[in-house]
């Protein structure tokens, strides 16, 4: 088996395929022999089928595919097709499926794939798909136990900062409500060909069998948090109102009914609170 974390030999398999790196898809391949296996042990993929998302030469796939039952990698470029079949030679037990993460129809593909398995995500994620890709995961409810994937560091940092801190967002709303966001470790820029110019970290999501919190509208609740952040200077009222078209006065005394202060920001609501304000809210 080759090293894929020697940069002679991914050079050698990358030019005798005519191989180039494609910025507008964030190609960054990990080069760093410790990265890998640490998250493909972080991902608890022992014995159970694992959808990988941007393999790239094959790295991770390798070590996910030592250890789990099965692995689907889904791969965008059709030019890494025939790199794949190279670097993943040695493994009986892998699948690559040239589709887009974002468009593919997935319940069917896990169906297909991994019927009666137990699912886990693993995936050195592009860092221009971040957010779309783990919150179509997270919003079609589909049977995964968990999300481990590599992001950009300021991106690990927002999606696992805790909900009512200056950190968070509506993204980090949208993703604890569906998950348990940790952040595992760091890797850094040099740990990638080529390096981008920000570091990374790798982040699990253990998905709830239940949402964080009860909320009586998922569309709305959402439609709320959306509009709260949009505006971060302005007060919740002021960013709420605005964002959703209603009369501040409603707003205003839906905070009341709340138990929350007419000028709290909300960067300040926690998930119970954010709740609290959205079945107090009018429609």
């Amino acid at each position: 088996m080759q090293n894929l974390t020697d940069i002679s030999v991914v050079r050698d398999v990358l030019f005798r395929h005519g191989f180039t790196f494609s910025k507008a898809l964030g190609q960054n391949f990990l080069i760093n022999p410790s990265v890998c296996p640490q998250m493909a042990e972080c991902c608890g993929a022992d014995g159970q089928g694992v959808l990988e998302i941007g393999p790239g030469i094959g790295v991770l796939t390798a070590e996910l595919a030592k250890r789990a039952q099965k692995v689907v990698s889904l791969e965008l470029d059709k030019r890494l097709l025939p790199v794949l079949a190279e670097t993943l030679a040695d493994f009986d037990n892998v699948t690559i499926v040239n589709d887009d993460v974002l468009k593919v129809d997935l319940r069917a593909l896990l169906e297909e794939h991994f019927a009666g398995m137990e699912v886990c995500v693993c995936a050195n994620l592009p860092y221009y798909i971040t957010s779309p890709v783990i919150m179509r995961l997270l919003e079609e409810r589909l049977p995964f136990c968990s999300i481990t994937v590599m992001v950009q560091k300021e991106a690990a940092d927002r999606l696992c900062a805790p909900v009512g801190s200056r950190e968070a967002g509506a993204v980090t709303v949208a993703v604890q409500y569906y998950a348990r966001a940790e952040k595992l470790f760091s890797v850094s820029r040099g740990s990638f060909l080529p390096a981008p110019n920000v570091d990374s970290a790798v982040i699990r999501l253990q998905i709830r069998e239940t949402p964080a919190v009860a909320v009586a509208d998922e569309r709305k609740f959402f439609r709320m948090v959306k509009a709260a952040f949009g505006q971060r200077r302005k007060t919740a009222l002021n960013a709420i109102s605005a964002g959703m078209a209603l009369q501040k006065a409603d707003v205003a005394s839906a905070l009341e009914r709340a138990g929350l202060l007419a000028n709290i920001r909300a960067e300040q609501l926690s998930m119970e609170e954010l709740a609290a304000l959205c079945e107090a809210l009018p429609g």
